[in-house]
């Protein structure tokens, strides 16, 4: 068995490491100038999470099965599950389609939207993102159908209002590298909205989140997640832990909800589909990265995770890099 690892101290925060593994990719941002009345439908965004702010006036949100609620100047709503919603001028309006309200793109990646009626004037922003993560599939799991965050909150409203001015700044000027630093700064809203619900969401005993907060199976997940090509066994994860075998294997399964090598397993395999979409590494490569002897036995591990050969994933799906949307709404895009 292999000694404890020197460069992951006991006292490092598996949580805060798993966050910052996060990436966001394929922002979308959307400045919005709605004159009353106005109220626009969203339909539903499979695989991606949208954020909605009014930066001057207010507007409401409507989820489905939800009753709508307003959202002050500076308030900001993220909806992680793509879920279809309505935002609106005033409660109860019926939205037009997302897809057949014309904008002004000004790159490939922000836009310009100017629709309503002629009245009162709200200015919102509008963020779509993909997280490209393995991470995020375990997290967004366990997202709610929203989170708001309100501005005027001492805790929040620093980092908000401050990110959110410096948006609209590079939003009404278009110097040179805006763009850039919109999409950038989008990012850091999702995560640090991710980040604010998590430090107030209820503790539970069991799960993903209550695994990582564990001092010692947290070390464990921290380990695969970092090295997920070692050749970690139930024995040398124990080891690093500080606990027996029969402790780790029993207290790992009762939090995470399978055997350690279980999720190492799985893990790996959902790194090599993001390789298999996104790149055009061999099979060899990516089995060597992840581990394992022979390209035979990835295979077989891939198949028995997700039903089907690691080749047909490689044929059948396409690149994600900027693939934020759905057809209508990429159409939409530009």
């Amino acid at each position: 068995m292999s000694k404890p690892d020197p460069c992951i101290p006991v006292s490092s925060d598996p949580l805060a490491e798993t966050l910052h593994m996060l990436r966001l990719t394929g922002t979308l941002y959307c400045r919005g100038e709605l004159t009353a009345p106005w109220a626009i439908a969203i339909p539903l965004l499979e695989g991606v999470m949208s954020f909605v702010v009014a930066t001057s006036g207010a507007l409401w949100l409507q989820l489905e099965d939800m009753e709508p609620q307003l959202l002050s100047q500076g308030c900001l709503a993220l909806i992680p599950h793509g879920t279809p919603h309505t935002i609106s001028s005033a409660a109860g309006l019926a939205g037009e389609p997302l897809f057949e309200l014309p904008v002004e793109k000004v790159s490939e990646r922000y836009e310009i939207m100017r629709h309503g009626g002629g009245g009162e004037m709200t200015r919102t922003m509008y963020g779509v993102v993909r997280f490209d993560d393995v991470a995020a599939e375990h997290l967004l799991k366990l997202l709610p159908q929203i989170i708001n965050i309100d501005a005027w909150d001492d805790q929040t409203g620093g980092w908000l209002q401050s990110t959110l001015r410096f948006i609209a700044s590079e939003a009404a000027s278009l110097k040179p590298g805006g763009e850039t630093v919109i999409t950038r700064l989008s990012d850091v809203v999702v995560i640090q909205a991710i980040r604010s619900w998590l430090e107030t969401a209820p503790t539970t005993e069991t799960g993903w989140l209550a695994a990582l907060r564990d001092p010692q199976i947290g070390r464990a997940l921290a380990l695969m997640h970092r090295r997920p090509g070692e050749d970690w066994s139930v024995d040398s994860l124990a080891m690093q832990t500080g606990m027996s075998r029969s402790a780790f294997a029993a207290r790992f399964a009762n939090l995470v909800g399978q055997t350690p090598l279980r999720y190492l397993t799985e893990w790996r395999m959902r790194i090599a589909r993001s390789r298999l979409i996104d790149t055009a590494d061999g099979l060899a490569a990516i089995s060597v990265d992840l581990g394992y002897q022979s390209e035979a036995s990835f295979c077989r591990a891939f198949k028995r995770v997700f039903g089907k050969p690691p080749g047909s994933i490689r044929h059948a799906e396409p690149g994600r890099a900027g693939a934020v949307f759905p057809a209508p709404m990429a159409a939409n895009a530009g």
